[in-house]
């Protein structure tokens, strides 16, 4: 063992393709696999316009299989989740999935959805089988997937949201996404680490930039509400709101057997210390909705960058997601930059 530990890093440098024939690095590739899974996974880069079939990673949790899939219909963002035969995400139209969303002022009055990129897709695109977001990138292994993403806008130019009219010009955005999402993170099973940038373009002026870093919509049997409160180490009932408060939050069914719920180590954005995680019912569409929120306000402007953002999604009995959260907010209590 200790033989392959020390030898392993140095076969594969860069140099090795100049000292093995290629019969040769094909074979250790296949013992490397078979000894070392760990160290060699399988990796799948997909061409964009031949991703027309779903793909699915997968892991353990509880020793039951943990499911997470994204499709062409929805330009690689995550269409399903699921966990001993519980699907936790109402996939539905172009906007109810585990996907991330970005909402802009362009300088005027802010109103939500009217200048608003979507890593899904668009309003009108409904339930139907295409997306007017446009995929980039695509490469997964067993327990991990990256996207970029060309995101369209909610609205087409001559729609409207709650009597406003749209504020962009086209139909797809200048605005990237690019999600890197892992199963698993250190000792916790339970949970899926899910990493993303949004990269703005130059030539747009914004003075308000808000960040739905990542949101999940889920079948109405999740019909309670609960907050940590990570200070009193404790659950916490909270209304339907809507709208934000500070606990990280979990949707939970009634029985509270099967729970979803989200954590960022970067929550609160500054000035916006009382908001950050969402919580929503919609009655008639027979859903419900979690989100984590972050906000930059610049009376100069926002400048064109990348913003990062990290949040943990985690999953199982109520019991179980309260304990993951409250460990995984200690756990970061103690990492420094």
């Amino acid at each position: 063992m200790v033989t392959f530990t020390v030898v392993i890093p140095f076969l594969i440098t860069h140099d090795w393709e100049q000292m093995a024939p290629q019969r040769m690095r094909k074979s250790l590739l296949i013992l490397l696999a078979v000894l070392f899974p760990s160290v060699l996974q399988a990796q799948t880069t997909v061409p964009p316009q031949e991703f027309k079939t779903p793909v699915t990673i997968r892991s353990l949790v509880e020793g039951k299989p943990l499911t997470l899939t994204i499709t062409p219909r929805l330009a690689g963002a995550i269409h399903s989740v699921r966990w001993k035969d519980q699907e936790f995400i109402d996939s539905f139209d172009h906007g109810r999935q585990l996907q991330s969303a970005s909402n802009f002022d362009v300088g005027t009055a802010f109103h939500g959805e009217t200048f608003n990129p979507t890593e899904a897709g668009s309003r009108s695109g409904g339930a139907g089988p295409n997306s007017t977001s446009k995929l980039l990138h695509l490469t997964y292994s067993d327990s991990q997937l990256q996207t970029t993403n060309q995101m369209a806008f909610w609205l087409t130019p001559k729609q409207s949201s709650s009597g406003h009219p749209a504020k962009n010009k086209t139909n797809l955005s200048n605005h990237l996404l690019t999600k890197r999402v892992t199963l698993g993170f250190k000792h916790w099973d339970n949970v899926i680490r899910h990493q993303v940038t949004f990269s703005t373009p130059i030539g747009e002026f914004h003075r308000y930039a808000q960040f739905e870093a990542l949101t999940g919509y889920m079948p109405a049997e999740f019909n309670t509400f609960w907050g940590v409160d990570i200070s009193r180490k404790q659950l916490v009932p909270l209304t339907d709101g809507p709208g934000e408060q500070s606990h990280p939050v979990i949707l939970a069914k009634q029985d509270r057997s099967m729970a979803m719920g989200v954590y960022s180590p970067q929550q609160p954005s500054k000035d916006y210390e009382n908001a950050g995680y969402g919580r929503f019912r919609f009655p008639a569409a027979k859903v419900t909705k979690w989100n984590s929120v972050f906000r930059i306000r610049n009376a100069a402007g926002v400048p064109a960058g990348d913003f990062s953002f990290e949040n943990y999604v985690v999953i199982g009995n109520l019991t179980k997601v309260r304990a993951t959260i409250l460990e995984l907010a200690a756990y970061f209590a103690t990492q420094h930059p």
